[in-house]
């Protein structure tokens, strides 16, 4: 199985990108954690993409925050998927890290989600290496069905509730 490479610009994006650690550990997928930044370590953030492939990654997800170039950077030097969660890290409340994060040059692409949204990034990472992995793909099956019943069983109690009232 493919691993997922999970890229902070900083430790401080840690609380945010742990939710990111519980999907992978959820689905049971590998992942590394590395931290590197677009601006402060930027011949290691190329070189760690640059090799992504030949380690084993199947998916990059980079967060960032403020100017957050760590997605874009990260998916100039590499052909694997890259996932941007722009984090909120501002006065700005994270629409700086989104604009930076979503705005790519054609070719260069960096699929992009909610800020401060690394649970569905790494969601999103499963759901990409699922496209080659049927026992991955029957997983996320399984948790959508899981969602479902979870929804409707919602509904039953409010309609419950509503009838009594």
């Amino acid at each position: 199985m493919k691993k997922i490479a999970i890229v902070m610009g900083s430790d401080s994006d840690l609380p945010v990108v742990e939710k990111a650690f519980a999907v992978c550990r959820e689905y049971g997928v590998p992942f590394e954690a590395h931290v590197l930044s677009a601006h402060r370590t930027p011949q290691q953030a190329a070189q760690f993409a640059a090799s992504a492939r030949e380690q084993g990654f199947g998916v990059i997800i980079a967060a960032a925050g403020k100017a957050a170039h760590l997605a874009g950077a990260l998916a100039a030097q590499s052909t694997l998927p890259v996932i941007g969660i722009p984090i909120k890290a501002s006065d700005l409340d994270g629409l700086d890290a989104l604009l930076s994060t979503v705005q790519m040059p054609p070719g260069i692409p960096v699929a992009t989600v909610a800020i401060n949204g690394a649970a569905n990034a790494a969601h999103l990472a499963v759901q990409m290496l699922a496209i080659a992995d049927a026992e991955l793909a029957a997983q996320l099956d399984a948790k959508r069905e899981e969602m479902r019943t979870q929804v409707l069983a919602k509904d039953s109690a409010l309609q419950q509730q509503l009838s009594e009232g």
